[in-house]
């Protein structure tokens, strides 16, 4: 089976769990070469950046950046069913956050590794055209 075929069969959850942990993993990559801080306020600034309400608000700035099949996923993620929400966001911050997981995700799992670290770049670069 085609590597693209077979990822594009995963579930919306299972692309938004991959893409989260990648996600993390690609912020707290980047902020612990940066900075020469404690654990603790490593976790403190990653969080700035992987909370549902950030990513929220970061793929909404960025989805016109997104190629068609990435906005699709995104949709695709967004638009499944969420068993429950964090505490700290609305149902809609959780479900937008959840599609950029999704789209993250799907990309790393395509070994797209360069287009998941261009994504992660513009969000820790501040670039929200």
């Amino acid at each position: 089976m085609d590597k693209k075929l077979g990822v594009n069969f995963l579930s919306a959850s299972a692309l938004s769990f991959v893409g989260d942990g990648v996600h993390s993993l690609f912020v707290r990559s980047v902020l612990a070469q940066k900075h020469d801080f404690k654990s603790g306020q490593l976790h403190k600034e990653a969080s700035r950046f992987v909370s549902a309400v950030a990513q929220a608000k970061f793929v909404e700035s960025v989805l016109d950046k997104l190629t068609e099949q990435e906005q699709a996923i995104y949709a695709r993620c967004k638009n499944a069913h969420a068993d429950q929400k964090p505490k700290s966001c609305s149902f809609d911050q959780y479900k937008r956050a959840t599609g950029l997981e999704g789209v993250l995700g799907w990309l790393w799992l395509l070994g797209e590794k360069e287009r998941v670290v261009e994504i992660v770049d513009w969000q820790m670069s501040g670039l929200q055209e």
